[in-house]
């Protein structure tokens, strides 16, 4: 079978892991904030946060964005309804109202177009606080476009980047294109870790808010701690009190989504190969679409862009009629091609949001059609000529059966 994702373990890996048991440190420590240090880098922010998914990154950016901005609950935030349902979540679980508007059929993303349509529909854009736009399978969304109209109505813009590690808009990395932005780091993504996350910005506000959520409200925010020295600065602000510990004093209501030195040991591995993973998952995609391309009239191809770092290799049946995603993927799957469907339009045809169906029936028929009818199957950075060849042939094989 020909993953849609693979983790190998060399032996910087396991020494990385065995640095992490010797030093009998296995919560957060040294390797987290190495791993912060690094990503913050990587991206081209002055702070990042490690936490334990990307899940939690979203949620924990969405809460250091209210606390910073008082925000209100159910304040409405668009975004995209073609994404891995996480993003949703986070917005609804914070209290906020997800908005959704259409996506751009190459891309995926949110387009500013679509964004300014909809503000300009609504009676009162005073109940929106937010833009929340995913760079999808590694396809940067339009963010000088979408940054404008957020700057125009005075909303905050928030970047889904867990599926676009390295990904470069413009000269600058995604991630690094507005007030703050999340990551993950999950088995199938361009850096590979298992279970993590990052929020990554320029404002020190938030990173230290974000400290504090993600640790249960405690009061401890510092970029670089000092308690052990004796010289922690919460001490002022609490009346000297020699008892004080701040790891224990709490002021906000947060949640526990701290990490673990192994997880942060593993993505700094991770990190040294980033631009080699970007650059192998290119070349695939670019054999992909060379060896496909005889069936551009039943199939949507990624657009190739080598400023893409792409997540998969994702494909449009565009004829469904001909050939059902289902029975494609069943056949692939059946001769060692492993699939995955588009994650689905999620106010339309996720059963979670199935509450949303009405109101958004017949408004979103880009979405729609690529929830129905998008998969993909796996560029990573493991894959061999043969492996590529392979998965053309089979391919071939199917649609060639198929449709003569």
């Amino acid at each position: 079978m020909i993953k849609v994702g693979e983790f190998r373990v060399t032996e910087e890996e396991k020494q990385a892991v065995n640095e992490v048991l010797a030093s009998g440190q296995i919560s957060e420590g040294e390797k987290v904030k190495g791993f912060e240090k690094a990503f913050a880098k990587y991206v081209g922010t002055k702070y990042a946060v490690a936490v334990n998914s990307g899940t939690s990154a979203l949620i924990t950016g969405l809460e250091a964005s209210k606390q910073k901005f008082n925000i209100g609950l159910r304040k409405k935030i668009i975004t995209t309804p073609i994404t891995y349902v996480a993003t949703s979540n986070a917005v609804v679980l914070t209290g906020e109202e997800p908005v959704y508007v259409d996506i751009d059929p190459e891309t995926f993303c949110v387009t500013p177009n679509n964004i300014k349509a909809h503000l300009e529909e609504v009676p009162n854009t005073s109940d929106y606080s937010m833009i929340l736009p995913v760079h999808l399978m590694g396809y940067a969304c339009d963010m000088d476009g979408i940054n404008k109209i957020a700057q125009n109505y005075g909303l905050l813009v928030f970047e889904d980047s867990a599926q676009a590690h390295g990904t470069i808009y413009n000269g600058r990395k995604t991630g690094s294109l507005s007030l703050l932005a999340g990551f993950s780091f999950y088995i199938a993504h361009n850096i590979q870790v298992g279970e993590l996350g990052a929020i990554t910005t320029n404002d020190p506000h938030i990173i230290r808010l974000s400290k504090k959520i993600k640790a249960n409200g405690r009061a401890c925010d510092c970029l670089t701690c000092k308690r052990s020295e004796g010289k922690c600065p919460k001490l002022l602000s609490y009346g000297g009190d020699d008892d004080f510990d701040p790891r224990f004093t709490h002021e906000l209501i947060g949640y526990n989504f701290k990490t673990m030195e192994f997880q942060a040991a593993l993505a700094l591995v991770q990190l040294k190969r980033a631009d080699w993973i970007k650059r192998k998952r290119s070349e695939i995609v670019k054999q992909l679409n060379e060896g496909l391309a005889q069936f551009s009239d039943l199939l949507q191809l990624p657009k190739y862009d080598s400023n893409v770092s792409y997540m998969a290799y994702p494909i449009v049946n565009k004829n469904p009629e001909r050939i059902s995603r289902r029975k494609l993927r069943m056949q692939l799957e059946k001769i060692g091609v492993e699939t995955r469907p588009l994650f689905g339009c999620i106010p339309t045809q996720q059963p979670a949001y199935s509450y949303l169906r009405s109101l958004y029936k017949n408004k979103l028929p880009i979405a729609d059609f690529v929830g129905q009818n998008g998969f993909y199957v796996g560029c990573h950075q493991y894959l061999t000529d043969e492996n590529v060849e392979y998965i053309v042939s089979c391919f071939k094989k199917i649609l060639k059966n198929e449709v003569t």
